[in-house]
């Protein structure tokens, strides 16, 4: 018995001496392009992760980085060279079924509630079914972007469930800068863009432009049009870091939704927008139909699609299942 105490004894002496690992002291965030960005891009600019991070003990730097679609983000979060991903809700869907039984990517929180819109600058394009081999539609990634998923969603409605990819062959990847001058100038055929704002303000002062459907028409209401990712191999790490990163999100969101004027001339300075103004870009985030809020809306109606469709192997029975639980408002679906 005392050998076996003398033996207890060490282990704890051993155990207090190690060091506990210490959390990550810099991260990196993806994002893309649009005014659906701004809370991350009021994040960088006014340090909101490093000074939550310091609230909680800790020191984090944040790096953030700007990517033209969702497979770079796939890429770098399972690599580990990305730490938090602003993406739509089929990346995380797609993620979250293929990773589930290792670094398991899973929501932060929802972001922004907005519409995607269809725009074409075919005259006899009216509908989804109106499209053709003559039309190119600009999506950021094609087959796996949030536009991609949703002329999927869209084709199905129109032609049957087995008809879903009827649209796939007339996307093509263009980010949505490249793809307002591409649809301005018919670069490569393309005369169609599932867009975001500002974008598709700006399309839309085309003459011939006009909009086709949007992601809300194809939902049946508001819907989560982007969110915030990271793996739960990284949060278990990582949980201070994590919180930082979740309290900073919804800081930016409370700044933002007080003072939504000083937020739109905010997104010019340092979006480098000379194309809009900040009575447009207010225009468009005081609009009823867009939302920055971290409460998910319509993601299993999403995930429920792509698992019928095959994209997933297995559909989420809850919207908890998708995102990590402490960090979920309640009555998000």
């Amino acid at each position: 018995m005392k050998r076996f105490t003398l033996l207890c004894s060490a282990l704890l002496l051993a155990a207090a001496a190690a060091p506990v690992r210490a959390e990550v002291d810099e991260i990196t965030v993806a994002q893309q392009y649009g005014v659906s960005f701004l809370p991350l891009m009021l994040m960088e600019h006014r340090q909101l992760v490093e000074d939550r991070a310091r609230a909680l003990g800790i020191k984090v730097k944040a790096n953030w980085v700007k990517v033209a679609g969702p497979s770079v983000m796939n890429d770098g979060l399972l690599s580990e060279t990305i730490h938090f991903a602003a993406q739509g809700a089929p990346s995380l869907i797609t993620l979250w079924d293929k990773t589930r039984s290792g670094v398991g990517v899973r929501g932060i929180a929802a972001l922004t509630t907005y519409p995607l819109y269809l725009v074409s600058r075919n005259p006899v394009v009216r509908s989804i079914k109106d499209f053709s081999d003559k039309d190119r539609i600009a999506v950021p990634s094609v087959k796996i972007s949030t536009q991609a998923i949703m002329l999927e969603m869209a084709a199905a409605q129109v032609w049957g469930d087995k008809e879903y990819g009827k649209l796939d062959s007339l996307t093509v990847s263009l980010s949505h800068p490249d793809a307002v001058l591409a649809l301005t100038n018919n670069t490569g055929g393309v005369n169609a863009h599932f867009a975001t704002s500002p974008f598709y303000e700006q399309e839309m002062k085309l003459t011939d432009a006009h909009l086709v459907t949007t992601n809300y028409e194809i939902l049946g209401g508001p819907a989560t049009a982007l969110l915030v990712t990271t793996t739960s191999k990284f949060r278990l790490a990582n949980p201070n870091v994590a919180r930082a990163f979740y309290e900073a999100m919804k800081l930016a969101v409370t700044i933002i939704n007080n003072d939504k004027k000083a937020a739109a001339q905010l997104y010019l300075e340092l979006a480098n927008d000379r194309k809009n103004s900040v009575d447009d870009i207010l225009a468009m985030v005081s609009d009823r139909d867009y939302a920055f809020t971290l409460q998910p809306q319509k993601v299993l109606k999403t995930a429920e699609f792509m698992a019928k469709i095959g994209s997933i192997k297995q559909a989420p029975q809850l919207i908890g299942d998708l995102f990590f639980p402490e960090m979920l408002p309640a009555g998000g679906d």
